[in-house]
């Protein structure tokens, strides 16, 4: 038997998408199947060129006032990105297979997480479009006096490349319900399944230049970051090139939304049920080969129960081994890239030199000779708050676990880390868990489960994980504009 599962969609060379055409450019770039390490196919790289085209695109998709996006009223919008939704769901598996495909992760997570959600995303904001409003404010007698929240403009989305979609639908649903227009960029190991939502797009009726997808490395992204006629970047990705967005982007004053990185605590208590937390901490950090923002890659567990609960761990660890992405029964697909691959594979050979007692997995994993990116699931036990596995974000299937005595001295080495996008509590004790979800500091804090995750609920990180947030109603302030109005009456 073949070690890979045979492809069922197909795959076709991307180009990029500006006022509904799509063309091609001079320059192409790989893009590989993690899983056997082989080319799918190749896509444009725009250049600076192709970049200023798409974004004159949206730019006069905005502000032609005559024309069909401007003209459009929100009931139509709403039910334009509903019709966006049915499509999704009609081609769940395709979408699914591309992604699973590009990333390497396992078509279980692809096909019954990841694109679900997406139709729910642009369900909740087809909802929204229609209660979007301003009001009225009582200043003086002799005024009328009201607010208006109006699209911010043109809106460029710059999405990573381990939820290539569903990051995107994160950006795409606030910004197409608020009446933006858009330049949008897929992470260049990743286009696919975005590319193929692009037709989807044509297919739903929205209007030329309304979005448009150039596709291309660091040097496509600057170029949106830099482009004096786009009003406001919205950035999921490494919290290096977050501080770079932000420095590019002062010069043409852009406002700018940040979904940076994590190193999440995992907190278990001697009261929790000891089962359900190593099923959660197994999810937590091995969901996605680990190449999640808010994995919860530190996972501290009280001293009294350490061992039994690593145990545990460790059993369950050694059975969720690297396999095909697209068998249904993987769990743990492969490394998206050969690059990330060896700096999850030096990741691990830092802890060793730090001291920390390797206790499952560390190694890389060949599938029937083949050359794909698979690592094994790794924990380390034996860590301490300081070393660099505990502080720098591997974004790789590696987990490290601590030990603590009290809630003051876990909420105290939880805290010390840059990050702050998520964190996790485990407890029996309702008032010990609603006490340390105040403590911590984090833009997301689960209670007695971990990572799950709903469209109405705001999404996003404290310090060094960005600012801003996606998802749910708080989304519509990064994609809308108030004005006041002053009507003299007296």
């Amino acid at each position: 038997m073949p070690m890979l599962t045979p492809t069922k969609c197909k795959i076709t060379p991307g180009r990029l998408l500006i006022n509904n055409e799509w063309t091609d450019t001079a320059s192409r770039l790989d893009t590989i199947n993690p899983a056997t390490g082989e080319v799918l196919t190749q896509i444009s790289q725009a250049e600076v060129a192709d970049v200023d085209r798409a974004v004159s695109a949206a730019r006069t998709a905005f502000e032609d006032r005559n024309g069909p996006w401007r003209k459009m009223s929100a009931s139509d919008r709403s039910r334009l990105i509903w019709r966006l939704a049915d499509l999704i769901e009609k081609h769940i598996d395709e979408l699914a297979e591309l992604e699973t495909l590009d990333n390497g992760k396992p078509i279980f997570e692809s096909r019954y997480v990841d694109m679900p959600m997406v139709a729910d995303v642009f369900r909740y904001y087809a909802g929204l479009a229609t209660k979007i409003h301003g009001e009225t404010v009582n200043t003086f007698e002799s005024a009328f006096t009201y607010t208006l929240r109006e699209p911010v403009g043109v809106v460029g989305l710059i999405v990573p490349w381990n939820f290539p979609l569903l990051l995107a639908s994160w950006k795409l649903g606030p910004a197409l319900a608020c009446g933006n227009t858009i330049v949008l960029k897929p992470a260049e190991q990743t286009p696919l399944s975005t590319l193929r939502f692009g037709e989807l797009a044509i297919e739903a009726g929205l209007p030329a230049g309304v979005l448009n997808i150039v596709t291309g490395g660091p040097a496509t992204g600057r170029a949106i970051v830099e482009h004096s006629g786009i009003d406001k970047i919205a950035f999921t990705g490494s919290t290096a090139v977050g501080k770079e967005i932000m420095r590019s982007a002062a010069d043409t004053l852009k406002r700018v939304t940040l979904e940076l990185g994590g190193k999440s605590p995992n907190i278990v208590f001697a009261d929790s049920d000891l089962d359900g937390a190593v099923k959660g901490a197994i999810n937590g950090i091995f969901y996605g080969k680990g190449e999640v923002c808010n994995a919860g890659s530190r996972l501290f567990v009280e001293s009294k129960v350490r061992d039994e609960f690593t145990e545990k761990l460790v059993a369950r660890a050694k059975k969720m081994q690297p396999a095909d992405p697209l068998d249904p029964k993987t769990r743990m697909g492969a490394i998206v890239s050969q690059e990330q691959m060896q700096n999850v594979l030096a990741y691990i050979e830092q802890g060793k030199k730090e001291g920390a007692q390797l206790i499952a997995g560390g190694n890389r994993v060949s599938l029937d000779g083949s050359k794909g990116f698979f690592v094994e699931p790794t924990i380390f036990g034996g860590v301490k708050n300081e070393m660099k596995i505990a502080q720098e974000e591997i974004f790789g299937p590696v987990l490290s676990v601590l030990n603590f005595d009290d809630v003051e001295q876990v909420v105290d080495q939880a805290n010390r880390n840059p990050y702050g996008l998520a964190a996790a509590v485990w407890t029996r004790d309702i008032k010990k868990a609603h006490q340390v979800s105040r403590l911590l500091k984090a833009g997301t804090v689960w209670i007695n489960t971990y990572g799950l995750m709903d469209a109405s609920l705001p999404f996003g990180g404290y310090k060094a994980s960005g600012f801003g947030r996606e998802l749910g109603a708080h989304a519509i302030d990064h994609y809308t504009e108030i004005k006041s109005v002053w009507l003299n009456i007296g």
